[in-house]
């Protein structure tokens, strides 16, 4: 939805939150369930769509002008308008043990190149004029994997292939689409200084110097023509995660002059190192998603864990922790739970007055674990939950 026109400022929540890997299945979730948030929070407007799609969605949609046209015909008959694609799960993202597969494959490989050319061919379809359009993709790799410099050259020359690419479809249609790799705990990227270390040390250098070649152009497009289509996803559940504040990582890009392409408005689980929050943390235990844990010392030291059963079968090891946050993106309306807060409490009037400004015209809401919270704390009826999302959001945009 339209939040303001200047600067401009559109409103959406990401369809990941709804299982499916196919189009059909994405199409079904659109049909039904979109439908009914948008009866709840903005009925008579046009309403944006954050797709999902799947590589194997993407490949169904892919050159299919029957699904195609199915599709606009559909958005414009009920006022929906596509202008962001989560392109960070390849695969499979419900209904079984997810983890760190959802960065594999990497953009180390041809085939993650790959995947985002055809989201953008596929968004061509579907953007709508005048609006720009924001892919997310994961934040290079999973850090373990990445141990040599090359890789890093590697992540970065393929990157700069999707940036020429999306250069040649502003050339050719005036469509402007960018990419936005999201920092995350335990990734290759995950805070705002290692997200700002990379661009300048990998994309403007040897990325811009691959865009040149690409586009035949001098470095100094190169150069405008990487900042133009490459950026950050900014997750606030993510830089939560690393103690760091929202407002001053989000100045701390503009500064730099890194895009900010998306905002993903989301929340982390927070609370006092303390028996009661480590009992009660064994409830979000579960088997399908990465819930990386780090820890804030009185020493000011941190600690971290790849996963919660990891953190609940080490903490005792640590007496000297102070602060908990773990990667489990609780719905930003929830309510603090006993001993467990969220980091929801971080996006403050300041960082909502920071969105207003213009560095970036793409939020999105960024819940999608309203099926493995505890029963205790599931509010039920998912759309409803998401219009609970949006009424969050739009309160605070006030």
């Amino acid at each position: 939805m339209i939040l303001q026109h200047k600067p401009p400022l559109h409103l959406t929540y990401c369809l990941n939150i709804h299982p499916g890997e196919t189009w059909a299945e994405n199409f079904a979730a659109i049909s039904t369930k979109v439908l009914a948030v948008k009866e709840y929070v903005a009925p008579d407007q046009w309403f944006g769509l954050g797709l999902r799609l799947s590589q194997q969605a993407a490949a169904q949609l892919a050159g299919n002008q029957a699904l195609i046209h199915e599709a606009r015909d559909f958005f414009a008959e009920h006022q929906l308008y596509p202008f962001s694609i989560n392109g960070f799960p390849y695969g499979q993202f419900h209904a079984g043990p997810v983890k760190e597969a959802v960065y594999d494959p990497d953009w180390r490989t041809p085939a993650r190149r790959d995947y985002t050319i055809q989201l953008a061919d596929i968004f061509t379809h579907f953007l709508p004029p005048e609006i720009d359009g924001s892919i997310s993709t994961v934040p290079c790799s999973f850090k373990p994997w990445i141990t040599r410099d090359e890789e890093k050259y590697a992540m970065a020359t393929n990157l700069a292939a999707v940036v020429a690419y999306l250069a040649a479809i502003r050339d050719d249609t005036g469509q402007e689409i960018h990419l936005g790799l999201e920092p995350e705990p335990d990734c290759y990227l995950e805070t705002t200084s290692e997200m700002i270390a990379f661009f300048k040390d990998a994309c403007l250098t040897v990325g811009v110097d691959e865009v040149a070649r690409i586009m035949g152009c001098s470095r100094t497009m190169g150069e405008e023509l990487m900042r133009r289509h490459l950026g950050v996803c900014f997750d606030t559940c993510h830089v939560a995660m690393q103690f760091e504040d929202l407002s001053e990582s989000y100045r701390r890009y503009v500064a730099e002059g890194i895009r900010i392409s998306k905002v993903q408005l989301s929340a982390a689980l927070k609370g006092a190192s303390t028996p009661e929050t480590w009992e009660a943390l064994r409830a979000f235990a579960e088997p399908t998603y990465l819930h990386q844990v780090k820890g804030m010392c009185t020493s000011g030291a941190q600690i971290a864990w790849y996963d919660l059963p990891e953190a609940l079968d080490e903490f005792k090891d640590f007496p000297d922790l102070d602060e908990l946050r773990v990667h489990f993106h609780v719905p930003l309306f929830m309510p603090s739970a006993g001993a467990l807060g969220s980091t929801a409490s971080e996006l403050t009037a300041d960082f909502f007055h920071e969105l207003r400004s213009g560095a970036c015209s793409h939020l999105e809401i960024e819940t999608y674990t309203f099926d493995v919270l505890p029963a205790e704390l599931n509010p039920g009826d998912v759309v409803k939950s998401i219009a609970r999302e949006y009424s969050w959001v739009l309160a605070r945009m006030e």
